[in-house]
C-alpha cells in the first residue's frame, strides 16, 4: 500500500496529521507493507523567507481577525499538538516561505533521508521555532540527518529540484487538492485534514482488505478434512 502526503512545513495541521497517522501505522498489522512518501505543497508560493511579523500577527492579516483571536486559535492548535506528544512554540515561531526547504527534501529523497528531514524540518519550526527559510539553519537541519554539507549547499545556492516541487504541487492542483495536510491512498481514496487517529485506521483497514480480499463463505454444507469427514 503506498500513501502520498501532501504537506507543508509552516502548517501546524501536517505535522500533527504525521503524529496521527504514525499512530494509526503502529496499530496496523501489516504496517511493514506501507510505503510513506511525502509531496510538496506550499501554502504560500509567493511568502518571503524573511518576514518580521509575529505569527500571530501574519494570521491576523491573512484571515482579517484581532491578534487575540489569533492567539486564541494558535492556542487551540497547540492543545491537539500535545495531544500527540508535540510543544508548539507559536510565541517564537518565524514566518517564512518553504520552497528551499521543500527542495531540500527532494534531494534527501535521492540518498534515502526524506522521512529523517522531514520530521526533522517540522520539529524545528514548529518545537523549536527554528528559521527554515535560513540557509544555514537549513544547513544545519540537514547535516543533523546525515546529509553531506557539500550537496546541501548546492541544493541551496542553486534552483535544484524547484522543477520537481513545481510538479508536486501541479499533481496536488489536478487532483483537487487546495489545503494541507492531504493523504492520497493507493490513488483511490483521499482524506482531508488532521483526521483522528481512528479515521487513519479505518482507511487503512479498507484499502488493504480491497486489495486483499478474502472469500466469503455464504452457507456451509459437510466437507471433509485431514482429520475429518461429515459422514
Amino acid at each position: 500500500m503506498k500513501i502520498e502526503v501532501w504537506s507543508d512545513y509552516v502548517c501546524p495541521f501536517c505535522y500533527i496529521g504525521k503524529r496521527r497517522l504514525e499512530e494509526a501505522l503502529e496499530q496496523f498489522p501489516q504496517a511493514d507493507q506501507v510505503e510513506v512518501e511525502f509531496k510538496s505543497f506550499e501554502l504560500d508560493p509567493n511568502a518571503p523567507t524573511d518576514d518580521s511579523r509575529t505569527i500571530y500577527e501574519a494570521l491576523a492579516t491573512k484571515y482579517g481577525m484581532p491578534i487575540e483571536q489569533a492567539k486564541g486559535t494558535t492556542a487551540q492548535v497547540a492543545a491537539q499538538a500535545r495531544e500527540v506528544g508535540l510543544d508548539y512554540d507559536f510565541e517564537n515561531m518565524v514566518v517564512t516561505g518553504t520552497l528551499d526547504s521543500h527542495r531540500l527534501t527532494h534531494y534527501a529523497k535521492t540518498v534515502g533521508k526524506e522521512k529523517e528531514l522531514s520530521e526533522a524540518l517540522l520539529q524545528a519550526y514548529f518545537v523549536d521555532a527554528k528559521h527554515i527559510g535560513n540557509h544555514d539553519v537549513l544547513l544545519e537541519i540537514a547535516t543533523s540527518v546525515g546529509l553531506d554539507s557539500d550537496a546541501v549547499r548546492d541544493v541551496l545556492t542553486t534552483d535544484m529540484y524547484t522543477e520537481d516541487v513545481r510538479v508536486e504541487e501541479k499533481r496536488a492542483s489536478d487532483l483537487g487538492i487546495t489545503g494541507v495536510p492531504f493523504f492520497v491512498f493507493d490513488n483511490k481514496y483521499g482524506v482531508s485534514g488532521a483526521q483522528p487517529t481512528e479515521a487513519f485506521t479505518q482507511v487503512l483497514e479498507k484499502v488493504w482488505s480491497e486489495n486483499n480480499p478474502t472469500i466469503q463463505v455464504l452457507s456451509n454444507g459437510a466437507t471433509c478434512t485431514d482429520d475429518n469427514c461429515d459422514i
